[in-house]
């Protein structure tokens, strides 16, 4: 009993500083991550459970929400070595991180689209 409630301690702690300290962009951004996850899993089990027919539909649609979370997750560590002067290597402004996110998902979903055929 004792180490279900020192990990349940450790989650509440970790959850409260995660809602003190997070920027709330960052906590958006995450909800999302959670979203695109959901969405991916979803479209897996009804491949699994339904069939694979429209194959290209259903690996345009996996493909999307697995390289639309890898671009987020890129994005949102962009914007935390921008926030931090600890962690920032270079001068690198939020603003021009938020253009390259948005550019390169344009380009992405282009490349989907388009192989959807």
């Amino acid at each position: 009993m004792e180490k279900s409630t020192s990990f349940q301690g450790a989650l509440s702690t970790l959850f409260n500083v995660y809602a003190k300290k997070t920027d709330p962009f960052i906590k958006l951004l995450d909800v999302f991550l959670v979203f695109l996850v959901f969405i991916g899993v979803v479209q897996f089990g009804y491949v699994v459970l339904v069939g694979t027919y429209p194959f290209n539909s259903f690996l345009s649609g996996f493909i999307a929400a697995v390289g639309q979370f890898v671009l987020t997750v890129s994005f949102r560590s962009q914007l935390i070595e921008s926030s931090d002067p600890k962690l920032a290597k270079s001068a690198f402004s939020s603003k021009r991180a938020f253009l390259e996110y948005c550019i390169s998902s344009l380009v992405f979903h282009f490349f989907v689209v388009n192989f959807l055929g």
